[in-house]
């Protein structure tokens, strides 16, 4: 498997292969220094970062610790020189476990000029170098012991392996990556890859024996089908052989597009299901807005319902008065223990808030078996929502009554988180199993 970035779209197809049963090699071309276990690193490989050896290279990782030119202090914000900021710390993950992920210095101008990037071990693994104007300049790979191993400079594109006291010049970083390929033995296994840019460009840079790699498609598309993707479906990709697309929706705008049948395929991904639904009236409304749509009707008219309606933030008035229905409790600036607890009690979600969603609401509902509803004009994730429970805002007396009717019918409601699974192509092991093995 090859991809660009181990993206959580990325870690879903990895976890797809590995839940059914399937072990490939994980390949990532950019590393942030915290890539799993079980993905190999490109600058990783060369630098030696992917074995044992770099666990035991990392000396500091807290914002105390980071070592800090001259008289300056640091207090987990910034570093300092009297009165002039020199220096920024950017946290990975939760920020109050402060662990240090990225360290900016300035100079006396307030330019940028070097980035230091901490990998989970806590060492520089990576530098970046900006010019006078703060311009990305140049950007260097670091061995655990700090030597630098590989530099590209981003002006002309061309980057520089020091390997074994050899350098070895490439004049792009497809070429180095298609040398990783030839080093590990890897050029002529089968490919699986999910980006049309960089991992695209190495299938059909490397040697062909026939056409047995797979693209798997986890983008929106638009107007057109992608370039890069009309090149597979022409059969002018050297080793690209078809297409598995994994949301519903990309799908169907591809066949609307006219896309190849016989090489565009629908293939989603094989879920953990958190919990079985328990079929109890409670639903969960996730939201950081105060503009829940026909919420007080709807809470009016399911009596036998009861709401959860949570926010990372405060609550407006407008919404506090929403707590005021016997079959309301709000959770208003809910911590992230009280959000999953809410996921594990309901059994409903209403997609139905305006504005920005919160807390991958929808993701998470889905993995929870939580029956979801949503409003056309609300609908955040339609890839975890079956068609026939999104509604017009106009219907909602529609959705309310649909509520009411699932509620009370056990049989009923498992056959529509049955269709809500089918809506999300959510797959069994046995289909990835057949994909490895390219039946």
């Amino acid at each position: 498997m090859l991809f660009n970035r181990y993206s959580a779209d990325s870690r879903r197809l990895h976890a797809s292969f590995k839940q059914a049963g399937c072990n490939p090699i994980a390949v990532a071309i950019e590393d942030d220094g915290f890539l799993p276990g079980d993905v190999m690193s490109v600058y990783g490989y060369f630098t030696g970062a992917n074995g044992e050896k770099q666990k035991g290279a990392g000396k500091r990782s807290c914002y105390n610790e980071i070592a800090v030119p001259g008289s300056r202090e640091t207090d987990g914000m910034g570093e300092y020189d009297r009165y002039q900021t020199r220096g920024k710390l950017f946290y990975a993950g939760l920020r109050h476990k402060r662990q240090v992920k990225t360290v900016n210095w300035y100079d006396e101008r307030d330019t940028i000029r070097i980035s230091d990037h901490y990998n989970r071990y806590g060492a520089v693994y990576a530098r970046m170098t900006y010019d006078a104007m703060g311009k990305r300049a140049g950007k260097s790979w670091l061995s655990p012991e700090g030597a630098e191993v590989i530099s590209e400079d981003f002006a002309t594109g061309a980057v520089l392996l020091n390997e074994g006291g050899e350098v070895k010049s490439f004049r792009e970083k497809l070429d180095l990556v298609l040398y990783f390929f030839r080093k590990t033995g890897f050029e002529q296994r089968r490919i699986f890859y999910n980006s049309l840019s960089m991992p695209f460009f190495v299938s059909n840079r490397l040697p062909a024996s026939g056409k047995r790699d797979v693209l798997f498609w986890q983008e929106p598309v638009g107007d057109e089908i992608p370039w890069n993707m009309q090149m597979i479906l022409r059969g002018k990709a050297r080793r690209t052989a078809e297409v598995m697309v994994q949301r519903r929706t990309p799908y169907e705008k591809l066949m609307e597009l006219g896309a190849d049948a016989g090489m565009v395929h629908r293939l989603g991904l094989v879920y953990r299901f958190r919990r079985e639904n328990g079929y109890k009236p409670e639903a969960l409304i996730c939201t950081n807005s105060e503009n829940v749509e026909h919420c007080r009707e709807i809470v009016s008219a399911l009596p036998e319902m009861h709401f959860h309606i949570a926010a990372l933030t405060m609550m407006s008035p407008k919404l506090m008065r929403v707590g005021e229905y016997e079959n309301v409790t709000l959770y208003p600036a809910a911590g992230k223990e009280e959000i999953c607890e809410l996921f594990r009690k309901c059994d409903f979600y209403l997609d139905i808030n305006h504005m920005g969603e919160i807390v991958s609401a929808v993701y998470r509902a889905f993995l929870h078996n939580l029956l979801i509803f949503a409003f056309e004009e609300t609908a955040h994730n339609r890839d975890y929502v079956a068609k026939e429970r999104i509604y017009q805002v106009r219907n909602w007396e529609g959705m309310a009554e649909d509520i009411q009717v699932i509620m009370r019918n056990e049989k009923l409601m498992e056959r529509c988180l049955k269709r809500q699974r089918e809506a999300a192509l959510a797959e069994s092991g046995e289909d990835y199993v057949r994909v490895m093995e390219g039946e």
